[in-house]
């Protein structure tokens, strides 16, 4: 297991190398609103429509709902597209290597959900449990979900991508651009 975020030197390395991969999909609205998320222990699932419809579609307003993703191929494809659209979801892809100022779970929760998650598998290495096993993630992780993915981060992850309210200058003046002239 290794902790740490992009950015940050110091990672610290606790278990070894021969780990499996944990998939955490979170879905969150504009109005803090968040379900539950959805864990996904090896292998590959295409994001589930199902889970996204049974949290959101009482709480839909009128007959569509909006599916802002990153713009991995794996979500992308025509198979997933076409289930969207069945289910009357519009599918909106964010250009490649944006989600960090355009995703609000990126621009607000998951640094902090990285921090407390890091936290407690500290506080687990203390206690000289040095393997994350399914049976220690899910308490380390949901502790540092609650603490985290809070209304008032999911809030201000909309706010800081410029999506609520409506604020492109709030993503144009974290581009780092250029002008060059001939």
């Amino acid at each position: 297991l290794i902790t740490g975020s992009e950015g940050y030197r110091k990672k610290k390395r606790i278990q070894p190398g021969n780990r499996e991969w944990v998939t955490v999909i979170q879905g969150v609205g504009a109005s803090g609103r968040r379900i539950p998320p959805f864990v996904v222990f090896a292998g590959k699932v295409l994001i589930n429509l199902e889970h996204f419809n049974t949290h959101t579609k009482s709480s839909t307003v009128g007959r569509y709902q909006l599916l802002i993703i990153d713009g991995h191929e794996s979500h992308c494809s025509i198979d997933f597209q076409d289930l969207c659209k069945e289910k009357n979801i519009i599918l909106l892809c964010m250009p490649p290597h944006s989600s960090h100022l355009l995703q609000p779970l990126d621009v607000a929760c998951f640094s902090p959900l990285k921090r407390k998650y890091g936290d407690a598998v500290s506080g687990l290495a203390r206690n000289r449990t040095h393997y994350i096993s399914k049976e220690n993630f899910l308490p380390a992780f949901k502790a540092a979900f609650e603490q985290s993915i809070t209304k008032e981060n999911i809030q201000a992850g909309f706010r800081g991508a410029g999506l609520v309210p409506h604020d492109p200058q709030a993503v144009l003046s974290k581009l780092d651009v250029v002008v060059q002239t001939p």
